[in-house]
């Protein structure tokens, strides 16, 4: 129990700690170092739950398995490059005097309560609690999506909290209407919310509760996870927040919304007997089908990869819905390989605003020359993050294809690789024109910051390696959270 403390305590303390620290090149590299510590802690944890058996206490409101793990992996990966990443991007924000030293430091503490959050939501066995997690994410990363303080910054916030709680009233509803059925088989006590207790007794279930709930709770959380149609506010969210913010938010936050679908799923699939998982695979198909025409037509490079977020999630859940232990095997690997692949673009479309001071696609040209490190890495993630081999996407996304066409979804799966294929070719259009061609006469050859290019080979590791090799700790973690969704 004392790792799970630890990982709860240690970024709200860097939080508070670094808002105290007067010293920018202090309060950073504190920063950094307390996300270095969250990582390793995170990682040692993972480790020894795969290595043996879940963690419960606290009454049996803290439970840790191979899926909580996942996500636990998942956040504090993203979150120590997202810190690396800061220390270059906030400090070039500081010195042009887009921040003051008090936004830099509030930056900092709103960061890493984030991250707090997210692990919040992951270590639970209540499903109430699990709410309240997740509806921590969304009042703290508002003000991170904010943070600018600008007109269409605070627009955007705004847009994302009314959505979101909107969204998360449906998904308590459904949370609600699992308590209800639980009360017959459990009791009532708050056994009937604990997520091992309902899914032992998920065959005695109501199924007509359990449809219900399982519905509003894919509405409520989907709506955070960024689904179709539910997703109007992720494109502004995502390109509107510092450029680290946009990668934690599209590298994990989405992934925690889903993981609390998830953990639903485990318990409606086995009520229902297999239906659960046609309405996974509806929203999935339908939320990689709608993001095309806009990805098609973009002229923001950030909301164009916030669009990207959308048609992920989606490839994500379809996973699920197809089912079978190839479908969740590449399901649970695209969540990985997405969080990867998008922090590293998010990373280098921060590199980019801030050296065209521009997002419009049509005002970035010749980056490969400007600069050439980030251009490169550039390309490399626009080539994964659209499906191309042999980068770690590709590899996940045809899993699912071939689970699909396995299982004789041939429909659903011919329309995931159309929509996939137009794309690829719509991104590698607008990628061209950025990293080709001439710079801007004045604009100065060199990379923007060498904490922010330095930072760019952390993600950039992964996508590259993971494309080739699937490590046996990837394996072995991805094996035991396909047993949990199987029932096992």
């Amino acid at each position: 129990m004392g790792f799970i403390w630890a990982l709860l305590a240690v970024p709200v303390a860097t939080g508070l700690i670094a808002w105290r620290i007067k010293t920018p090149n202090r309060c950073d590299r504190f920063q950094l170092a307390g996300a270095t510590l969250l990582m390793i802690i995170g990682l040692v944890l993972a480790f020894r739950v795969l290595a043996g058996q879940p963690i419960a206490g606290a009454y049996g409101f803290v439970y840790v398995d191979a899926l909580s793990c996942f996500n636990i992996a998942l956040i504090v990966l993203v979150g120590f490059s997202a810190a690396l990443y800061s220390v270059g991007y906030m400090r070039h924000e500081l010195r042009e005097k887009i921040v003051t030293e008090r936004q830099f430091r509030r930056y900092y503490l709103s960061f890493h309560l984030f991250l707090a959050t997210m692990l919040a939501a992951s270590v639970t066995d209540n499903l109430g609690l699990l709410w309240v997690g997740i509806e921590l994410t969304t009042l703290v990363s508002a003000l991170l999506v904010a943070f600018y303080r600008k007109g269409t910054a605070l627009e955007a916030a705004w847009k994302y909290l009314i959505m979101g709680s909107v969204g998360i009233a449906f998904a308590l509803l459904g949370i609600i209407f699992i308590y209800i059925s639980g009360i017959d088989v459990l009791g009532e006590d708050s056994r009937a919310l604990n997520w091992t207790a309902l899914r032992e007794a998920a065959e005695q279930l109501n199924p007509q509760w359990m449809i219900v709930a399982f519905v509003f709770v894919l509405v409520g959380f989907g709506t955070k996870a960024g689904l179709a149609p539910m997703h109007f506010w992720l494109p502004d969210a995502h390109s509107q927040a510092p450029s680290p913010i946009s990668a934690v938010l599209s590298g994990v936050l989405l992934n925690t919304a889903l993981y609390g679908i998830f953990r639903v799923f485990v318990i409606a699939n086995k009520t229902l007997e297999g239906k659960a998982e046609d309405l996974l695979t509806m929203f999935g198909l339908l939320s990689i089908a709608i993001t095309v025409p806009f990805i098609l037509v973009q002229h923001d490079l950030k909301r164009m990869f916030a669009y990207s977020s959308v048609e992920h999630m989606g490839v994500i859940v379809l996973g699920v819905g197809i089912g079978g232990t190839i479908g969740l095997y590449g399901a649970l690997l695209h969540m990985f390989n997405h969080a990867m692949a998008k922090s590293l673009l998010f990373f280098t479309a921060g590199n980019v605003s801030q050296k065209y001071r521009s997002r419009q696609i049509n005002r970035i040209s010749g980056m490969l020359k400007a600069m050439p490190v980030t251009g490169t890495v550039f390309l490399i993630a626009v080539f994964a993050i659209a499906g191309a081999p042999p980068f770690n996407v590709f590899l996940s996304e045809f899993t699912i294809m071939a689970a699909g066409f396995r299982g004789g979804r041939y429909a659903v799966t011919v329309a995931f690789l159309l929509c996939v294929v137009a794309i690829f070719a719509g991104m590698m259009f607008y990628a061209a024109k950025m990293a080709f061609g001439a710079p801007p006469e004045k604009l100065k050859k060199k990379e923007i910051d060498r904490w922010s290019t330095a930072a760019l080979f952390v993600p950039l590791a992964a996508v590259v390696l993971f494309g080739v090799y699937v490590p046996p700790f990837l394996n072995e973690a991805i094996r035991q959270v396909s047993q949990i969704f199987q029932g096992a």
